[in-house]
């Protein structure tokens, strides 16, 4: 910003453009790649100081194998078969869970934002549930299903409820008055309402608390495996570490990590494709 004394003592102030306003595309692109730098060279340092440590004798490598120590024993039991039952276990209860879940938790949601009296009556009882801690659960689904898969899957979906029922109900409550008035003012029929008012106005919010929902799904499962079944990641990472194989034990970590996060980034990029008109929830390319 520029101040301009002209000879009559009047005082202008002349903003020029940056380089922001002057090159867009360029701006966005460079921003874009340093935060893309950024985010790979942190954990990318964090690797290789982890590495200097098991190299140099700054941590027991017996307990913390270094890095190269873990990523070749996944090699080898994945390249072996040893690993893929696991993982697949692992992935088949969470799908199966999250959909239950998901399903449950939007009809829920939907139905009491929209109603009054169906939220007062239900909504107690769910508060008092959800304080409830997830794994407290497992007993009582052991004892409705069995062993097997039931427990797991049940365990999931429960956890899953409740992260989209809230942020359901949470989203049609916000829909602004004036938004279901103007609905109202045309004549929309209930479906009609639904489909052009709260739907496009919630589905944002609603697809977030079901990406956090995705996350929790995956530490709720490795913990349930612990417990109560014979495979699975969860089983495959407190098994080893029972039996002192402390690298088998980070591959299932890192396996654990890696599940985690393209299930995540699987839901956030259905959330774009289903919602374009809402705003991002991450900061990156928004400058």
């Amino acid at each position: 910003m520029t101040t301009v004394t002209k000879p009559s003592t009047e005082s202008l102030l002349v903003r020029r453009p940056g380089p922001r306003e002057l090159h867009p595309v360029r701006t966005h692109r460079r921003r874009r790649a340093l935060e893309l730098s950024l985010a790979v060279a942190v954990p990318l340092l964090l690797i290789l100081l982890w590495q200097l440590a098991a190299s140099q004798a700054w941590i027991d490598e017996r307990v913390y194998p270094a890095p190269s120590t873990i990523l070749a024993d996944g090699w080898d039991r994945a390249a072996a078969g040893d690993l893929w039952p696991d993982v697949w276990a692992t992935l088949k209860r969470v799908l199966a869970g999250y959909t239950a879940g998901t399903a449950a938790g939007y009809a829920l949601g939907l139905l009491m934002g929209s109603l009054p009296l169906v939220r007062a009556a239900l909504e107690p009882l769910l508060d008092a549930l959800y304080v409830v801690p997830k794994l407290a659960l497992l007993p009582v689904f052991l004892n409705m299903f069995g062993l097997g898969e039931g427990p797991q899957v049940a365990l999931v979906a429960a956890t899953v409820f409740f992260f989209v029922w809230i942020s359901t109900m949470s989203a049609v409550i916000a829909v602004p008055t004036g938004h279901r008035d103007a609905g109202r003012v045309f004549g929309a029929s209930p479906w009609q309402m639904f489909r052009h008012v709260l739907l496009p106005a919630s589905l944002p919010q609603v697809l977030v608390g079901a990406r956090i929902a995705a996350g929790v799904a995956v530490l709720v499962i490795v913990a349930s495996e612990q417990i109560a079944a014979t495979n699975g990641l969860g089983h495959l990472i407190f098994d080893s570490r029972a039996l002192f194989q402390n690298d088998v034990m980070f591959v299932g970590i890192v396996c654990v990590a890696v599940l985690g996060v393209l299930f995540s980034e699987l839901i956030r990029l259905v959330g774009r494709l289903l919602t374009p008109w809402a705003p991002r929830d991450r900061g990156r390319g928004q400058s």
